[in-house]
């Protein structure tokens, strides 16, 4: 098993987690907002410190790449990015939809043979960046950005599925999706503690980004808001 250093940063949560041989060594977390970019390089040093006061050697650094916030993944892959190059290790990207919904599976068991998780990720206004996935995390509905109304995943309810859906999004989801085949899970935010199972299988498959040329799964162009109002909708 390798020992890996998780940066999750695409939402309001700002965490790392130190993981190693399936167990987690030692992690932080913030779930203040905005905190992201005076948080993540001390957290980091933490970890590293931890590592180092019991000699453990770092394999890899593993970052969620999105979707998500754009400022927040931003400020993880390019801390992530200097760590893997300073340490000379493998760097992970870790879709943060396929977080959730792995998250989702850790923490709450639902009994049903056409399950499928939705996780949804906060977008602007009715939109949110979402996905479909079966439980073994192959995509049903690849990621995309969606704007939410009374149909959406009307098909797959039609045919019977349960959807699970999770994430800061799915709020948005259950104020306009009624059947009762739709499950809102609340509570499930993306931390690094939970990333650890999604880096060790790519580390064993070495599947790695590039640490010079990666960059976060935004799904959409970046919009910035007008001047005259200060407040910036992630």
């Amino acid at each position: 098993m390798a020992t890996i250093l998780n940066i999750e940063t695409s939402t309001e949560v700002c965490s790392v987690a130190l993981t190693s041989e399936g167990g987690v060594l030692d992690h932080r977390e913030n779930y203040d907002g905005q905190t992201h970019a005076t948080l993540l390089s001390q957290y980091v040093k933490e970890m590293l410190d931890y590592a180092r006061s019991r000699e453990i050697k770092l394999d890899a650094v593993a970052v969620s790449i999105g979707p998500g916030s754009y400022t927040g993944l931003r400020i993880g892959l390019s801390e992530a990015k200097g760590l893997a190059f300073g340490l000379q290790v493998p760097l992970i990207g870790v879709n943060t939809l396929k977080l959730l919904t792995v998250s989702t599976m850790f923490h709450h068991f639902i009994d049903d043979e056409k399950l499928l998780y939705v996780p949804m990720i906060d977008a602007r206004r009715m939109e949110v960046y979402t996905a479909v996935y079966q439980p073994d995390l192959k995509a049903v509905v690849e990621p995309q950005a969606m704007i939410l109304n009374e149909q959406s995943f009307g098909d797959l309810l039609h045919q019977g599925y349960t959807l699970v859906m999770m994430g800061n999004g799915s709020d948005k989801a259950h104020e306009v999706i009624s059947h009762e085949r739709a499950l809102h899970v609340a509570g499930i935010k993306p931390v690094a503690l939970d990333m650890m199972a999604l880096a060790e299988k790519s580390f064993r498959e070495h599947d790695f980004i590039d640490v010079a040329y990666s960059t976060p799964l935004y799904l959409k162009d970046f919009q910035a808001t007008k001047p005259k109002n200060p407040i910036l909708n992630l």
